[in-house]
């Protein structure tokens, strides 16, 4: 899944720690969303899609993985 978090936590002029602190997760947390490393639970993408005043889907992009 890709993820624009690293876009919109620059857009707001944020660091990691202070997107981490306002979320209640560590800075290695959203280092490993950022690259893509770690799919965040339901709840914790609410609080970023929240905190961003954005939805979800604005800041998830779920793509099917082929099978082939």
């Amino acid at each position: 899944m890709e993820n624009k978090v690293e876009y919109y936590r620059k857009e707001l002029g944020e660091t990691q720690e202070e997107l981490a602190y306002a979320l209640g997760v560590s800075r290695q947390t959203i280092i490993s969303i950022e690259k893509g490393k770690y799919n965040p639970s339901i709840i914790l993408a609410f609080k970023i899609a929240t905190h961003f005043k954005r939805t979800i889907e604005e800041i998830f992009i779920y793509k099917e993985e082929s099978h082939e």
